[in-house]
């Protein structure tokens, strides 16, 4: 009788588990999908990948993008800090260029979103609607003019700092230089305030955070964050900066790495990031790009290493942004084809159903995934960017 019962309880959990996978399945079309950070331009720029194919490697391609319903992804122009000055932005031009052929190459698949009426008609009618960003405020060398110059080339967001300080903005993975920002770094942020640039304090250091929440008159975002509490690197969010950001009307994007949401992989993501945030070659021009490409290729984000991480880290971590901070102030961030090793479960977007089945699971109602997956990032974008 007691076997009779387990099998019963066995089947009732699998039609259970079915139920949500449909579930899941029926809601996809109906959720925003906004990711706000994703690093695939750089398998463009430096590999030369066509991202309208479905890719044998990586996370990202646009058949998984459509296959996983997330149909607005962030992607982020990163240039790694020992590009300086002139190089910084020369690297930029790069990224913008090799975005730019994706949207030549495929304008019936994606497009450029500017605002969040953008995002919404480009969504609406079946394309990926593509938002621009910027990975680390070095890359407008110290010039409020080329900040303004790339807003004009339709980028929309920028995380004031990478892995290592710039000249006015201290990061959360290198030693306080400025004691967080300068009064150049503050004029940076009113000056993104005002043209309707997103400010993005994913990888900046504490006190940056706090002194960028003292100055801004708009909400901000973390990108690509996940909670310290849960998983202990200073790239995360203390509890209270969730608190404060919540304050602040802004969205945390859970970060998908391994080494931010489980504390089994956060000593391999910390060295992994202090090698990089190490290197400083003397190069410029070509030799510079081939020692970038060499690095890239060394790193080899497209074969991700396995991780203690699993699908219910991913979960936990939003339970708990929205048990300290809100409902309306978590999302998604995956940094997906920048992260050295990805979660169970969610090795590539194509998986992202199965964390919509996750939060069902775990009782959260079809309007709280809206906001998860998509809405509160586009609440952000309206009130930044304007509709």
């Amino acid at each position: 009788m007691r076997k009779y019962a387990g099998l019963c309880l066995l089947l009732a959990c699998a039609l259970q588990a079915q139920d949500e996978i449909a579930h899941a399945q029926r809601l996809k079309s109906s959720l925003l999908g906004i990711d706000t950070h994703i690093d695939t331009i750089q398998r463009v720029l430096v590999g030369h990948l066509d991202l309208g194919q479905r890719l044998p490697d990586g996370q990202i391609d646009l058949p998984r993008l459509q296959e996983g319903g997330m149909h607005a992804p962030f992607f982020a122009l990163w240039v790694p800090t020992y590009f300086k000055g002139a190089e910084a932005v020369r690297r930029t031009l790069d990224l913008r260029d090799a975005m730019q052929s994706v949207f030549d190459r495929y304008p019936d698949r994606i497009q450029l979103a500017t605002s969040g009426a953008d995002l919404e008609r480009i969504v609406k009618s079946g394309k990926i609607a593509a938002v621009l960003t910027l990975e680390g405020g070095h890359q407008i060398a110290d010039d409020l003019a080329v900040l303004r110059m790339y807003h004009r080339l339709g980028i929309r967001s920028m995380t004031l700092t990478h892995f290592r300080n710039n000249n006015w903005a201290d990061s959360s993975t290198d030693k306080p230089r400025h004691n967080g920002l300068t009064d150049f770094g503050k004029e940076v942020v009113r000056e993104m305030n005002r043209i309707g640039m997103m400010v993005d304090i994913s990888h900046v250091s504490d006190k940056t955070f706090y002194d960028t929440l003292a100055v801004t008159t708009k909400p901000v975002i973390a990108s690509h964050s996940s909670c310290r509490v849960l998983a202990e690197i200073p790239r995360n969010m203390t509890d209270d900066m969730l608190k404060a950001l919540a304050r602040n009307g802004g969205v945390v994007g859970i970060n998908f790495g391994g080494g931010f949401l489980n504390p089994r992989d956060a000593r391999a993501t910390m060295a992994n990031i202090n090698q990089m945030a190490a290197q400083e070659p003397d190069l410029v021009g070509k030799p510079l790009d081939d020692y970038a490409a060499n690095e890239y290729a060394r790193q080899n984000w497209a074969r991700p290493r396995p991780s203690a991480a699993t699908i219910d880290d991913v979960v936990a971590h939003i339970d708990h942004v929205v048990k300290v901070a809100g409902i309306d102030h978590v999302g998604i961030g995956t940094d997906f084809d920048g992260i050295p090793d990805v979660p169970k479960g969610l090795e590539d977007v194509s998986k992202m159903p199965a964390l919509v089945a996750a939060l069902l699971k775990h009782g959260y109602s079809d309007q709280d995934i809206q906001k998860i997956m998509g809405g509160n990032f586009l609440r952000v974008m309206k009130q930044v960017i304007g509709k």
